[in-house]
């Protein structure tokens, strides 16, 4: 009788890990010294150099000022991007399994989405304010139509096999949708998460940058007018950063939530 022995990974996989760490470090390195290179070539009046932007790094990191930026852009960022997230899913799992919703919605769905979120600035002011309000209703803008558009396209493209053998099974309508439409949207629902958190970091720096005292976007305003490059530099990376960190915990999040539905980030 045949015995059968724990899989054990195999010497290539074992050196994965330490390979992709060195292929990240040898790309960091390299871009770094491109953006030496670049800051030598040009100087610090038009592009700051690593170590400049280092130095701003703990300058601003000192008083506090990067921090209470990094606080007020997240949190912003974070309300109006889950508000869009809620109700683009809803809003296209309408739309996908209704027809005279999707009739109905659909107009304003592809005349809104052209119109960019920075148009609406100046009415966001004027209707909400300078505060919170306004710069969360413009991310949530700048995110539920894309989750919306990406949940339709799942719906739609689920075999219709599918949907009439549960039928004919006896589910009812609650029971399709949950056991055969969001399995089967939830990968479309992760890419549009995805989609919707880069748009809305470009959307708060400007959102920021016309009505805000305290945000990455009001920072880079700032030191624009004060004509401290190294921290419009600390600005431009901090967001970066950020964003890198927030679509990590997503895929994470994604993948070990929902991995019952198939989705592979």
């Amino acid at each position: 009788m045949t015995t059968l022995t724990p899989l054990r990974p195999s010497r290539a996989q074992s050196r994965t890990a330490p390979r992709t760490a060195a292929l990240y470090a040898a790309s960091l390195l390299a871009g770094l010294a491109i953006w030496q290179l670049l800051a030598w070539i040009y100087g610090p009046a038009l592009l700051a150099s690593p170590v400049d932007t280092a130095r701003a790094f703990g300058e601003l990191a000192a008083d506090g000022t990067l921090l209470n930026s990094v606080i007020a852009s997240s949190r912003r960022i974070l309300i109006g991007w889950a508000l869009g997230l809620l109700v683009g899913v809803v809003v296209g799992l309408l739309m996908g399994r209704l027809r005279v919703v999707r009739v109905l919605l659909e107009p304003y769905i592809e005349f809104f989405r052209f119109v960019p979120p920075i148009a609406f600035v100046t009415l966001a002011i004027v209707w909400l304010g300078i505060g919170e309000a306004s710069k969360v209703v413009l991310i949530f803008y700048t995110s539920v139509f894309i989750v919306a558009l990406n949940t339709i396209a799942g719906v739609l493209a689920i075999d219709e096999a599918k949907l009439r053998a549960a039928a004919s099974l006896g589910a009812g309508r609650l029971q399709v949708l949950r056991f055969v439409v969001f399995p089967a949207v939830v990968p479309h629902i992760v890419t549009a998460a995805r989609l919707a958190m880069g748009n809305s970091f470009l959307t708060i720096v400007s959102a920021e940058i016309v009505a805000s005292q305290v945000g990455l976007g009001a920072l880079i305003w700032t030191s624009r007018n004060y004509g401290r490059i190294d921290w419009v530099f600390v600005g431009i990376v901090t967001l970066g950063l950020l964003g890198f960190v927030y679509d990590r915990i997503l895929r994470i999040v994604a993948g070990r939530v929902l991995r019952r539905y198939g989705v592979k980030m």
